[in-house]
């Protein structure tokens, strides 16, 4: 074991990867998790595949993020080559998909989180799990309560909390810990949903038919960002992959103006001329139903989102019905609540954090993950920044620790 020791806060990706780093740097390691077990959010996302990051070029990559210039440094010491290289060392390959999008050759998060953990143990980490963090003593000591209600301090040379943000909270993100910042009069931005479904008040008869139907290769708008894929209708709004990537952009009009509007391009590889010309071959007897599946291939969904879109009554002229199929508007109500979010927005605020992911009001103490007001659609960038911040926290806690323990080596009695 090192002599220096260190405590990670959280058993997620930021926090597992900050001890792995850690530890590799001499530190005894010891995992604090609130849970029974570790890495609960990571398997979860693996049941989709586990996307782990993504292969486009790193100056798109970056600005992904809302705060592209404070994640650049974060990539650039620990990016997306550099976590695919940090999966085959566990012994699971990756490819990139058709989307460009980076998965474990297994598809799953298992076999990966398997082998991190012997890694992990081979390198002496220690885990206590069902341990809560509540905060620092007056002393500036992490306080900690177990399961069964004992309370404890811990005095670690260095701390990272890698605590999560507030979405999928049975996994262990609750975002309990905003209160205790607060406490502290460190800065936090309010957590709110990202990638989450909006919220639709639906005709009764649309929302029991349609729920669980999806929208196929349409094309989502939200002022000036468009995002096209597959979307879901349910029973409470919309769900899928366009309706997460303009979500920060209806989620800023909602807080501002009390409601959203998106539009819904049901045939986005055809212009308004095209369509109409393809709807001008009406037959005489076609109702609107066989019209607009004759002529564009539209099945009940997407007509009967068009009848939910103009109360019922549809346009007769092809023009007007091009320019509608083209831009079927959607007014959101709300986005889907907190702990329905695939992540979080908001967290600790940046300017809470230097260089090295250190807390300027508690010196010793890093943060990592989604715990940090950094926002990201879905595609790898979740990932890759969660996996991101733990290095940069681990390699700024080790170096912080060292220029500690220089400067008391330093000191003379006059110093003292």
């Amino acid at each position: 074991m090192g002599d220096r020791t260190a405590s990670v806060v959280g058993g997620g990706p930021a926090g597992l990867i900050a001890a792995e780093i850690l530890a590799g740097n001499g530190f005894d390691v010891t995992v604090f998790e609130h849970r029974r077990s570790i890495g609960r959010k990571f398997l979860l996302a693996g049941r989709g595949g586990l996307n782990l990051t993504h292969s486009e070029p790193i100056d798109e990559f970056v600005n992904r993020y809302d705060a592209p210039g404070w994640v650049a440094p974060l990539l650039a010491g620990f990016g997306p080559d550099d976590l695919r290289a940090w999966s085959a060392a566990l012994g699971e390959t990756t490819f990139v998909g058709s989307s460009g999008r980076v998965f474990p050759s297994s598809l799953r998060a298992t076999p990966l989180l398997r082998a991190w953990l012997r890694r992990l143990d081979e390198l002496g980490v220690r885990f206590a799990t069902r341990h809560r963090w509540l905060g620092w003593s007056d002393a500036g000591a992490h306080r900690f309560v177990d399961g069964d209600g004992v309370a404890s301090t811990v005095d670690a040379d260095v701390t990272v909390l890698a605590l999560g943000g507030a979405s999928w909270p049975r996994v262990g993100s609750d975002g309990g810990w905003v209160d205790v910042f607060a406490r502290a009069d460190i800065g936090v931005t309010s957590l709110r949903p990202a990638n989450a479904g909006f919220a639709v008040d639906w005709s009764p008869g649309f929302a029991d038919r349609f729920a669980g139907q999806p929208l196929k290769n349409v094309a989502v708008t939200s002022q000036a960002m468009q995002v096209r894929g597959d979307v879901v209708v349910s029973l409470a709004g919309l769900e899928g992959g366009p309706v997460y990537g303009v979500g920060r952009s209806v989620r800023t009009e909602i807080e501002e103006r009390g409601v959203g509007a998106i539009t819904i391009d049901l045939h986005p590889d055809l212009s308004v001329p095209q369509l109409a010309a393809r709807l001008a071959r009406r037959r005489p007897k076609d109702s609107v139903t066989t019209w607009l599946r004759r002529s564009l291939g539209l099945d009940l969904v997407a007509v009967n989102l068009l009848r939910e879109a103009v109360g019922r009554r549809l346009p007769d002229d092809v023009e007007s019905m091009a320019e509608l199929i083209k831009a079927v508007p959607i007014e959101v109500a709300g986005m889907m609540s907190l702990d329905r979010a695939i992540s979080t927005a908001g967290g600790v605020a940046l300017d809470e954090l230097d260089a090295h992911l250190m807390l300027r009001r508690r010196p010793g103490t890093f943060v990592a993950g989604e715990m940090i007001d950094w926002e990201a659609p879905t595609g790898g960038y979740l990932l890759q920044a969660s996996f991101s911040s733990g290095v940069a926290a681990a390699r700024g806690a080790s170096e912080w620790s060292r220029g500690e323990r220089d400067r008391s080596r330093n000191l003379t009695p006059h110093d003292g």
